[in-house]
């Protein structure tokens, strides 16, 4: 799938899912669960113990199914190595100019994290695909909207502190998508391998994506 296609994906399916430091030998059940549910994008964070292996794994084996990618990605030694590995897309916190122009030197999606109208700007003019607006809950319910008005042809996919009972309401205020982690991967339904949780739990973001795109 062409990058332009994915991004495409991206936006039309509109739930990525944080996978944060998780237990490599529940790796796949984890994906399978969230795949099942509809979740568009799996995103594994670097600073889980061996993140480029468990990257390398989910798209070789699920690579025509999804989109995998690499968050918390700080710098662009390690976007290059994330994508050398079969990242789609990389996930930052910050806006780091050389890591979006790695991102792209490879045709992959590049989706740095920003928060203020400036950053949000720059990054986008820096060549970022998707901005992350982060962290989410740091600001009022409505940013994502009042932002609109000036900075509406930038994509917008907030994460930190996004829930299923706040992601129509993001969705509706103008974001293209959503990044969830803990509210989406619950730590109680991993711990005891109930992998249903996870497919229910992506199933309810899919739901509420879709009305509200509606």
């Amino acid at each position: 799938m062409k990058k332009i296609d994915q991004i495409q994906y991206l936006k039309e399916t509109g739930l990525v899912a944080v996978i944060r430091q998780p237990d490599e030998n529940k790796l796949e059940e984890i994906a399978k669960a969230l795949i099942a549910g509809g979740t568009s994008a799996l995103e594994v964070t670097v600073d889980s113990l061996g993140s480029i292996d468990m990257i390398r794994m989910l798209h070789e084996k699920y690579g025509d199914k999804v989109l995998v990618g690499a968050g918390t990605v700080l710098d662009g030694v390690t976007a290059k190595s994330a994508i050398q590995a079969g990242a789609d897309f990389i996930f930052s916190p910050n806006f780091d100019k050389e890591t979006i122009e790695i991102t792209n030197s490879y045709g992959k999606i590049s989706i740095p994290g920003a928060l203020t109208p400036t950053e949000i700007l720059n990054a986008y003019r820096a060549g970022a695909d998707i901005i992350k607006v982060f962290p989410a809950n740091a600001v009022a319910s409505n940013y994502i909207k009042d932002l609109q008005g000036p900075l509406g042809h930038i994509p917008m996919m907030p994460t930190g502190g996004v829930t299923i009972e706040n992601t129509a309401q993001l969705i509706k205020s103008g974001a293209v998508a959503v990044g969830a982690g803990g509210s989406l991967l619950d730590k109680d339904a991993i711990d005891n391998e109930n992998y249903a949780k996870l497919t229910e739990n992506a199933n309810r973001f899919i739901t509420e994506i879709r009305k509200a795109k509606e």
